[in-house]
């Protein structure tokens, strides 16, 4: 006790320097008792209310997050700043991550009580964006933890907001099932990664990767239980990531959420999810004497098993979300080979791709809850002809589709063509074979995806339904969403430098 008394001070101060770098995560704190308080308030009234101050309040993050750029390098930080004695690591590319997440929680909160079936809980939606923005300040400590315990706490503070998102609509018999699947499985998980890091601890005596004794403790201890345990820690991060093997919970859950719900789950978390296995790898990859885990390989195999597991998944499916849920995964696999390239092009490329994608799924989930909305569709069977009946929403589910699969001239082409240019720079180096089987695997995973995502519009505007019904008006909330979504998917395939040049 007495030998940490002379530190106190210096980590009281360090505590205090640190908070001018945490303004965001101050932002969110405080809007989320704004929020929550607004709510008490006004009870069932304050629907519009708390959605106004959750946007608006979205907004002024997204402001302090681009100004957090311009604080490193007036401070000479570039390189990045250690916060609160090393429990936490901000960067330029942390803070591009976080300005991700931030863009695709406004467009969520936008879209909530656009859903029908949501917006009829009896309880109303403020609980919910109460949830939500507490889930960003725990997604934006994902992206910035670099201590064994930081990473723990802030996917457990992502984890309990997910469960209770996944179960909000409890008047659904499905929804609760899938909800009690979801804290299973995620409680499963969070047990098996507090282990691995138990056993990290046990090896080094150190929980911080960026300092202290962890990743060259590590070296001098057997290879054998510290893959195993750097494996279990990996399978922690899997479940927010849902890569093979950890992605057994995704379809059921992402079916039984509410359709914002599962727009939710399927682009924040994974995007947080990335920052943080980028934070987890650095100091193991960047260290010379490295050799007790091959991460390249392990990661490789994983993204390639992601891919193929989840696009020819997909297309065994017909439940619209259900299908979205296996191309997610999919797409986590696409993700994975942007990692695996361990160099600044390919965490530029992964940044772009996530941020298009996010964007584009929840496009295409939005028109999932539109159509559900004016016809009760689930199935994409149930599109037969409703092309010409709702021309323009069905449109706009082309080109959202066509992004995701990967077609010019959309934002989702230009994604996947910097991920390709950003394995095959690494390939051209030295000609590994991982890095070969990733393009190819990659390239034919584009062209199954293809047949699964043409179903959509084949059934809108080929198949003809026979049985005629009135014409029956949707949002038009929703639809000048999904407007917006598909210009500025277009935008950003036409003009992909105006982004990537900030990346």
């Amino acid at each position: 006790m007495h030998d940490l008394l002379p530190l106190i001070p210096g980590y009281l101060q360090d505590v205090v320097d640190s908070i001018k770098y945490f303004m965001p995560e101050i932002y969110l704190a405080g809007l989320f008792i704004v929020v929550l308080v607004t709510d008490l308030l006004f009870g069932k009234n304050s629907r519009w209310i708390v959605k106004f101050i959750a946007c608006a309040g979205i907004l002024g993050v997204i402001i302090k997050d681009l100004l957090q750029i311009s604080l490193l390098l007036v401070n000479g930080q570039a390189n990045g700043h250690f916060l609160f004695n090393e429990m936490l690591l901000l960067t330029r590319t942390g803070i591009n991550f976080k300005f991700v997440i931030d863009v695709l929680a406004f467009m969520l909160l936008l879209y909530f009580d656009w859903d029908n079936n949501l917006a009829k809980h009896r309880k109303g939606l403020s609980d919910l964006y109460s949830i939500v923005i507490a889930s960003l300040t725990g997604l934006h400590l994902m992206v910035m933890a670099v201590n064994l315990l930081s990473i723990y706490l802030s996917i457990e503070m992502v984890s309990i907001a997910s469960y209770l998102l996944v179960a909000y609509r409890s008047e659904s018999s499905f929804s609760t099932e899938a909800g009690l699947k979801y804290v299973l499985f995620g409680a499963a998980a969070s047990a098996i990664m507090l282990y691995g890091i138990s056993l990290l601890y046990v090896y080094t005596g150190s929980l911080n990767l960026f300092g202290g004794n962890l990743v060259q403790g590590l070296t001098q201890v057997n290879p054998l239980p510290v893959s195993f345990a750097l494996v279990l820690v990996l399978a922690g991060i899997g479940f927010k990531l849902s890569f093979v093997p950890m992605h057994f919970w995704v379809p059921d859950v992402y079916e039984g959420a509410s359709t914002p719900v599962t727009a939710y789950l399927s682009t924040l978390p994974k995007v947080a999810g990335f920052a943080l296995l980028i934070n987890f790898l650095t100091p193991f990859i960047f260290f010379a004497k490295w050799n007790a885990f091959d991460f390249h390989l392990f990661l490789s195999a994983v993204g390639i098993i992601t891919i193929i597991a989840g696009n020819f998944a997909a297309l065994l499916q017909t439940n619209v979300k259900r299908m979205l849920a296996y191309s997610s995964i999919g797409h986590t696999g696409f993700a994975l080979m942007a990692i695996v390239t361990f160099n600044s092009q390919g965490i530029s490329a992964l940044t772009y791709y996530l941020l298009v994608y996010g964007i584009a799924n929840i496009g295409a989930l939005a028109l999932a809850s539109y159509f559900t909305n004016v016809t009760g569709a689930e199935d994409v069977t149930d599109y037969k002809g409703l092309g010409l009946k709702y021309p323009l929403a069905s449109v706009c589910f082309v080109i959202i589709l066509i992004s995701l699969t990967g077609l010019p001239v959309t934002a989702g082409f230009t994604g996947k063509v910097f991920v390709f240019s950003a394995v095959y720079e690494v390939y051209q180096q030295n000609h590994d074979i991982w890095m070969l089987l990733l393009m190819v695997t990659g390239a034919l995973a584009t062209v199954v995806s293809l047949f699964y995502y043409i179903r959509i519009p084949l059934y809108l505007f080929v198949k003809r339904n026979e049985n005629t019904h009135d014409v029956v008006s949707g949002s038009n909330n929703l639809i000048i969403l999904v407007i917006i979504i598909s210009l500025l998917l277009i935008f950003l395939g036409v003009f992909p430098d105006l982004l990537l040049r900030y990346l």
